[in-house]
């Protein structure tokens, strides 16, 4: 998998030794809400710090711009866990700064 683009807004997300490119497209996001409902309301959340595991793991699952061979959602979370919720947050940061103030 090639690395992101940041001009394209996607980022990169290591975990277990492989880096993974999240982009926020349009058709993502629509599929991301359908799950976790308002997209608004997930930013709103995660700006007061309540922003829930299931739900960044869904965020990113979404987003992921490939799914290595084997991957499930559940291997996600638990690469997530694994790798500390830190790890992931630059990566959910540029999806919901894409969602809320667009392309840069």
């Amino acid at each position: 998998m090639s690395g992101a683009n940041a001009a394209r807004g996607e980022a990169t997300l290591v975990l277990e030794g492989i880096a993974l490119v999240v982009r926020p497209s349009f058709a993502a996001l629509v599929t991301a809400e359908a799950e976790l409902g308002s997209l608004l309301a997930l930013v709103e959340r995660a700006g007061e710090g309540r922003l829930a595991l299931s739900e960044m793991a869904g965020l990113v699952w979404h987003c992921l711009a490939m799914r290595p061979d084997g991957w499930t959602r559940e291997r996600l979370g638990e690469a997530l866990l694994a790798a500390g919720v830190a790890q992931a947050m630059p990566a959910v940061r540029m999806i919901l700064r894409q969602l809320v103030a667009g392309a840069s």
